[in-house]
């Protein structure tokens, strides 16, 4: 979880005109929540595409697959941002396994790219330090949208493009 390697590309430096991107983010753990969903509100706004984008939220984690495999048919990309925390009962194994599968089977599915936000913690304290917030050694929420982002106009450019990316 240290963030090295991460690429560095310039959002500002990619084509995104016309790219339509959702966010689809669950509520349980308002304060990381919070912080994930700023920090893809940042990286829309560095892509000069947050007037383009679709921000919706679901109760948990559970049901990001669903819905995003909705705003896959009718976006470029879509983020998916979560949090489940370890706890005493195999909930968290249950859950982090269907978000992860479900994400996975919509991107494949719809051809749609699918930036994988959703943190799986041992504890609150893991939580809140990917969260982006102030203090926080990551800003989970930013890196999923910059994947998405990336993905989406790669893709563009292979062919293949519901939005207006050329390609």
């Amino acid at each position: 979880m240290s963030g090295i390697g991460a690429p560095t590309t310039e959002l500002g430096q990619l084509p995104t005109e016309g790219l339509r991107i959702a966010v689809v983010a669950a509520s349980w753990h308002e304060q990381v929540m919070d912080g994930l969903v700023d920090g893809a509100r940042r990286a829309l706004a560095d892509a000069s595409i947050e007037d383009a984008a679709t921000i919706v939220r679901v109760p948990g984690s559970f049901e990001l697959p669903v819905a995003a495999k909705r705003l896959a048919e009718t976006h470029d990309a879509v983020v998916a941002l979560g949090v489940v925390v370890r706890g005493g009962t195999p909930h968290f194994d249950y859950v982090c396994d269907a978000a992860t599968a479900g994400l996975t089977q919509v991107s494949v599915e719809t051809g749609t790219p699918v930036g994988f936000g959703v943190l799986t913690c041992d504890d609150d304290e893991q939580a809140l330090d990917r969260a982006g917030l102030e203090g926080s050694s990551e800003d989970k929420g930013y890196e999923a949208t910059v994947a998405a982002i990336q993905t989406a106009v790669t893709l563009a450019h292979v062919g293949g493009s519901r939005g207006n990316l050329g390609g």
